[in-house]
């Protein structure tokens, strides 16, 4: 039962990780090497460096939910809910930011160009894992899928 169970929820746990294995690398490459990234976002010295570090802490921080989802997709589907909620945010507030910063600013604008992709690319992963969460949820095992 248990193999079943895990074949079941395989497809949903690996779009859940895949999310959370990018958020994650993406958080400890800014929090391990910041410095990389200071000067993309138009920072500089030791205040840049800071701030980096605290973006890559703050993604650390947003991955409970997606923790939990890939824990076990079905029981734990309100943080799967909460997830894809988190990914839409971000799509869309990185969007309307990329929208609001002039074109001559073209590394910001890059920059927050890659999170826009990023999250895009997260958000249609998390809605596949949920849909197919969804769908487990409506035909049980052993239940008769013809109407």
């Amino acid at each position: 039962m248990k193999n079943k169970e895990f074949a079941r929820l395989l497809f949903p746990r690996t779009m859940i990780f895949l999310v959370l294995a990018m958020n994650l690398q993406c958080a400890l490459t800014y929090i391990l090497n910041p410095l990389p990234y200071v000067a993309p976002f138009e920072l500089s010295g030791e205040p840049g460096r800071a701030a980096v570090i605290g973006i890559g802490i703050l993604f650390v921080m947003w991955q409970v939910p997606y923790v939990f989802a890939l824990a076990h997709p079905l029981r734990n589907r309100r943080s799967l809910l909460e997830a894809v909620l988190m990914q839409g945010i971000g799509l869309v507030g990185e969007t309307l930011l990329l929208r609001s910063i002039p074109l001559l600013h073209t590394a910001l604008r890059a920059s927050i160009l890659r999170f826009v992709i990023f999250d895009a690319a997260g958000l249609l992963f998390l809605l596949a894992a949920a849909a197919y969460t969804i769908r487990l949820l409506k035909f049980k095992p052993g239940e008769s899928h013809v109407n």
